[in-house]
């Protein structure tokens, strides 16, 4: 699934393409990927918007469109968001297609159809609960870690799935979870009331980090993720212990273990997080 990385570089993609743009016309070929509102309403509403700002929050692309709507994606497990040319061939698992007035199309691919795509106002997507609510973005400088550690304290709950957790922090999944977990020498089924004030200061220190440099490399393409250009980040190459069970440790050379974690696959060094 995109994480914050991966959203993040679609979205600055995106950002200079977008703004000042209008949507001529909407064609939905798999209705159901829009939860709100209903899907005819979907396009009449868009139909004619101007495009004022394309921003992030936690793993939502937010396209903002006057009068306080905005245009929300998210990108589910295989989602994908390209802007092209009209004359561009259509590819399978495309489900919406937004004409620009510049002859460009914006298109969600989606083969998994786990995606989802919302418009309104914020408070609108919040009441009808279709935009959850959503935790501090961890790489806002006023996210500290005195914050986290708040967010922690009398926590029984597994580190990993707190920080997979939307309303704890926002954007981070699988893959960086592990990552910065390993970057702090923590392990993941430790429970997260258990850690002292500069345990949780070095978390919040190797978070920050694993995703700057992800945001850096452009996300990590560990299965469907491509850019707004459908080209790959590079970030897979450089991945301390996600995807690597059974592998050597880089710092300590031990295989690398394996436990599943609020339902997800998680890699860990058992010598070196403690």
């Amino acid at each position: 699934m995109p994480e914050l990385p991966e959203v993040e570089t679609i979205v600055a993609d995106l950002r200079p393409h977008l703004v000042g743009r209008t949507i001529v016309h909407c064609e939905l070929r798999f209705p159901a990927i829009v939860r709100h509102p209903e899907p005819e309403r979907f396009i009449d509403s868009i139909t004619g918007l101007r495009i004022e700002g394309v921003g992030r929050r936690g793993k939502f692309m937010l396209i903002a469109l006057g009068a306080g709507r905005m245009l929300v994606v998210h990108l589910g497990m295989s989602g994908q968001l390209r802007l092209v040319d009209a004359g561009v061939e259509i590819e399978n698992h495309t489900h919406v297609i937004l004409d620009l007035d510049d002859s460009r199309q914006l298109r969600y691919r989606d083969p998994r159809r786990f995606g989802r795509m919302l418009l309104g106002t914020e408070e609108e997507l919040l009441t009808s609960g279709t935009l959850p609510k959503l935790g501090p973005e961890p790489i806002d400088p006023t996210f500290d870690a005195d914050e986290l550690y708040k967010r922690f304290r009398k926590r029984r709950a597994p580190l990993k799935a707190l920080l997979l957790d939307q309303a704890m922090v926002a954007g981070v999944g699988n893959i960086y979870a592990d990552e910065s977990l390993h970057r702090a020498r923590l392990r993941p089924d430790r429970a997260a009331g258990s850690l002292s004030r500069k345990s949780v200061r070095r978390l919040h220190e190797s978070l920050r980090d694993a995703l700057e440099a992800a945001i850096r490399n452009r996300g990590s393409s560990v299965d469907t993720y491509r850019d707004a250009w459908g080209e790959i980040g590079n970030q897979q190459e450089s991945l301390l212990v996600y995807g690597r069970a059974g592998e050597p440790c880089f710092t300590c050379g031990r295989p690398l273990s394996i436990l599943r974690i609020a339902g997800r696959t998680t890699v860990f060094c058992r010598r070196c997080q403690r």
